[in-house]
């Protein structure tokens, strides 16, 4: 508002500039002018002729020419202003009152920003530095905040930093506020749902799930939502739901999806397939490697192992390993035709059939 003001005084000055001058009259000349003095001229060769200071014909001839300058001066003096000078006076008054406050209007607004909050010096001061604590960075967007609350792109930036601080309830109102101002998306929910299970000390409840059922609404495939809705069904006890969620993610997921470890530990969790035991040497190994390195390795083992059940089919933890590398790499079809293979290798031992048949449902497969 104190923008505007100042605006507005500086352009009444500049219209008072200019109508000043224009409004003022021409005031005419009083005394001392050109006729006056060719007039005293006059009276003085009328003194000098009565005084025989000249004589008459020099006199006479003084007379003309000073008679004639003072008809010039006289007509000159009558000289009125032109009408054409009186419109240009108007029209200069006119541009001045009505066409400059509209043309620095006009500027204004196409170049400026009027809704752009004062930026004072103080202000500029305190611009947020990345070597401050992020405390302080946080407070700083806050009080932007406070000053703008329909700043989407504010409230899009604060949010997750709240999370992370652990400030859980701060960071619900925020990423609602987000979704207020930037409109609503599948990662905004994601992100409300899981800030709501932080504050509920890591319990999915209710209003977290629904959350995650919107973002799913979405995006069938966003990783986050559906991660946390098998942990919901582990939560309430369905194990075999959460199972079934989560496998179906490693089914879709690419190989390097860098959420794959931590569903993969979720679904061993509730039972599900795990990926063959490591040796501490190949453990070792595998952590200097990439990830396309470390896939082709697994990928490598499964396929040894693969090969040696076939020459060697009695061993039905081999068997089980097999079934649950297959599953957790997403190849259903393979995981299938090893459990096909796995039964024709025991199906003369009754003891290992039924420890196959046993170890498939702990799977969630049928015995």
């Amino acid at each position: 508002m104190t923008l505007w003001f100042v605006f507005a005084l500086m352009t009444v000055a500049a219209i008072f500039a200019v109508l000043w001058p224009l409004s003022r009259r021409v005031q005419p000349t009083q005394g001392g002018t050109e006729a006056a003095v060719y007039a005293d001229q006059l009276a003085e060769i009328d003194r000098d002729v009565a005084a025989s200071l000249i004589g008459a014909p020099e006199a006479e001839a003084a007379r003309v020419e000073i008679g004639r300058r003072l008809l010039a001066a006289a007509d000159g003096g009558r000289t009125a202003p032109a009408q054409s000078n009186l419109r240009l006076r108007r029209a200069s008054a006119i541009l001045a009152l009505i066409a400059l406050p509209i043309a620095a209007v006009t500027f204004y607004l196409s170049l400026g920003s009027p809704q752009l909050g004062d930026f004072p010096l103080a202000a500029r001061n305190r611009v947020a530095d990345a070597n401050q604590p992020l405390d302080n960075l946080v407070a700083q967007v806050e009080a932007h905040l406070e000053k703008n609350p329909t700043d989407g792109r504010g409230w899009n930036v604060l949010a997750p930093v709240l999370a992370r601080l652990g400030r859980y309830d701060e960071a619900i109102r925020a990423f609602r506020n987000s979704i207020t101002y930037n409109g609503d998306s599948a990662g905004l929910r994601s992100d409300l749902g899981e800030a709501l299970i932080g504050s509920a000390g890591g319990v999915v409840t209710s209003e977290a799930k629904a959350e995650f059922e919107r973002a799913v609404a979405q995006n069938a495939d966003d990783p986050k939502a559906n991660y946390f809705l098998g942990l919901a069904a582990e939560q309430d006890g369905r194990q075999a739901d959460a199972a079934s969620i989560w496998r179906a993610m490693l089914e879709k997921a690419p190989a390097e999806a860098p959420w794959r470890p931590l569903v993969q530990a979720a679904l061993v969790r509730v039972g599900g397939p795990a990926m063959p035991a490591l040796s501490n040497d190949t453990m070792a190994a595998a952590k200097d490697m990439t990830e396309t390195d470390r896939g082709t390795m697994i990928r490598g083992m499964v396929d040894r192992l693969a090969t040696r059940l076939k020459q060697d089919g009695n061993d039905v933890e081999g068997w089980l390993r097999l079934v649950k590398a297959y599953m957790v790499m997403g190849e259903r079809d393979k995981a299938a035709s090893a459990v096909i293979d796995a039964r024709q290798a025991v199906a003369s031992d009754a003891e290992r059939l039924r420890q196959l048949n046993e170890g498939l449902k702990n799977l969630g497969l049928d015995g």
